[in-house]
This record gives C-alpha cells, sequence and structure tokens, in this order.
C-alpha cells in the first residue's frame, strides 16, 4: 500500500505541500501596485511635468504673440528679472503679506482646535461654523472685505471714529494694504487649518492628558507640553501648504481694488504680489518668455521658502 502524500511537506524544495502560485498571480501582484498609481502619474505628467518644462523652454527665449518669430535668448530674462524693480516690489510686498497673514492665521487655528477639541454644549455647531468660510467664494470674501475697509463708508473706519480716530485709507499705503488683505485671508483659511488640527487632536489618547491632570499639570501645560509635540506632523503640513498658498496669493489683492489697473496692486505697486505682476507682464505687456522667468524664480522661491519652514518648524517643536 503505497503512502499517500502530506500535502504540508514540500516536493519540490519550496512552498508547503508542493503548492504554487501561477506565474500569472505572481506576476499581477507585481504589477497591479503600478497600474494602480499609473493613471496619477500619466495625468501629472500631462499637467504637471509638461508645463513645468514648457515654462523653462519659454523662459529662456523672447516669445510673445505680438511676435511671429521666436529667438533663443539664454539667461537674459533672469538677468533682466535682477534689476527688474517692481519684480522685487512684488517679492517684497508677496513675503510681507505671507509673514503677516500666515502666522497669525496658524496661531489662531491652533487654539481654536484646542477649544474645540473640548466636551462643551453645542460643539458641533460650532465645529461645524468654523467650516463655513472655506465654502465662501473667495471672490465674495473679497468683495465684502473692500466694502469693510472702504475708505468713505467702510465699517472699519466707522468703528475707528466711534473710539475718537481718524479715517484711514486702508489701500493707500502699503502696511494698511497687507494687513486688510491678511484679515481676508486669516477669516478664509483659519477654519480650515483648525479642522486639520482637530482631526489630529481627536487622534491623541486622553489617558496622557489624565495622567498629566492627576500630575497637576494645568490645561496650558498640557498643551504646550503634549498637543503641540504630538501635533508636529500636522503642523509641518499645514505651514508647506500655507507657504505654498500666501506665496502664490493672488485673488484676494486683485479683488482689493477695481478697475483696469487692479493687477498694479495701487497707484505705487503697495500690494501687488509676484503672480500679479506675473499676470501683468502676460496678459498686459505680453511678454510670454519674461513671465516664464517669473513663475520659475516663484517657484524656486517657494521651494526654498517650504524647506525653511519645514527646518524652523521641526527645530522649534524639538526644543519643547
Amino acid at each position: 500500500m503505497k503512502d499517500r502524500a502530506d500535502p504540508h511537506v514540500s516536493t519540490a524544495g519550496g512552498r508547503p505541500g508542493g503548492l504554487r502560485r501561477p506565474s500569472w498571480a505572481r506576476l499581477d501582484q507585481k504589477i497591479s501596485p503600478y497600474l494602480y498609481v499609473l493613471p496619477f502619474f500619466v495625468l501629472f505628467a500631462i499637467f504637471g511635468l509638461y508645463p513645468l518644462g514648457y515654462t523653462v523652454w519659454i523662459s529662456l527665449t523672447d516669445q510673445s504673440p505680438m511676435s511671429p518669430e521666436t529667438s533663443f535668448v539664454g539667461a537674459e530674462n533672469f538677468t533682466r528679472l535682477l534689476e527688474d524693480s517692481r519684480f522685487w516690489n512684488s517679492v517684497g510686498n508677496t513675503i510681507g503679506m505671507f509673514i503677516v497673514a500666515t502666522i497669525p492665521q496658524l496661531m489662531m487655528a491652533l487654539i481654536l482646535a484646542n477649544w474645540l477639541n473640548r466636551r462643551l454644549r453645542g460643539i458641533g455647531f460650532f465645529r461645524m461654523a468654523i467650516a463655513i468660510p472655506i465654502v465662501t467664494s473667495t471672490a465674495v470674501v473679497a468683495l465684502v472685505f473692500g466694502m469693510f475697509f472702504a475708505r468713505d463708508y467702510g465699517l472699519a473706519n466707522g468703528i475707528l471714529e466711534m473710539f475718537g480716530m481718524e479715517r484711514i485709507d486702508w489701500r493707500a499705503s502699503r502696511w494698511t494694504s497687507w494687513m486688510s488683505i491678511a484679515s481676508m485671508v486669516d477669516w478664509r483659511w483659519t477654519g480650515y487649518n483648525a479642522l486639520i488640527y482637530l482631526a489630529a487632536m481627536q487622534a491623541i489618547s486622553r489617558d496622557m492628558y489624565e495622567a498629566a491632570e492627576l500630575d497637576g499639570a494645568s490645561r496650558m501645560r498640557q498643551f504646550w507640553q503634549i498637543t503641540v509635540p504630538l501635533l508636529k506632523p500636522t503642523i509641518i503640513f499645514t505651514v508647506t501648504i500655507s507657504t505654498i498658498y500666501g506665496l502664490q496669493l493672488f485673488t484676494e489683492p486683485l479683488m482689493f481694488t477695481s478697475g483696469s489697473g487692479a493687477l498694479s496692486g495701487g497707484s505705487t505697486g503697495q500690494f501687488q504680489t509676484i503672480t500679479m505682476y506675473l499676470v501683468q507682464v502676460m496678459r498686459t505687456y505680453h511678454q510670454w518668455g519674461y513671465a516664464g522667468a517669473i513663475a520659475l524664480v516663484l517657484f524656486l522661491l517657494i521651494v526654498v521658502m517650504s524647506a525653511i519652514n519645514f527646518l524652523l518648524v521641526r527645530r522649534i517643536s524639538s526644543d519643547r
């Protein structure tokens, strides 16, 4: 009588029982993950890499819709950019408004999220309410704030007069226009960042807070010693996203003024951002090659600022 083969013993020096996965199954296991992510990278190549490559090429030419011929000019556009005072004015405005808007915005979002993370009556309503600015049109926000900061009939000046202060022409000077535009940005995006922080806070174990309370730690100390360190990855994410958005600021300052010269950002360019200057060069002056150089420099500026903010936030979080 022949012994029956034990199915759990390998007969081919490989898998138990000599059971081998069919070759097509192994092939599917190796290839299918790449097929799942392939559509994204195809679209990214079409709408991301190709425009970037085209921008690099066009920045090295003098292409213009007003000229039938395009010549290769090398680094001439970038050399011209270094001596362009209007470009550097827009860089100063962009970075200034980014700092004025982003730092208070993220601080307020963190504090707001910490408050919304508590067990309060009607907390669901407040959590929903902070999402309202996100779904509001940027153009509507800009129009409302434009009326709020109007020189002759704006509510902001009305409040100042109630306290015996003089009216301010919010669009006339650099600092007042920066503050006005920063308030629009903060109103729109503070709730968005607060929701991100809130979601991260709810993943922190309550046991840590209860143990801290038993040790006598105050709420403030719990916030700085437990909440903020554990939110470091989330804070880095929001800082990076805010940096990218802040350096591409366009709609709010554009809608802050009106008329055909809106892209100029005020009579002296006091709130003209890099993106506004880029569009002005491209649409008004028809210098597509020069606009390509501005776009590339803006891209590099975003990369550098994001890296600086990343290192700065990581260093601050590590010190705590």
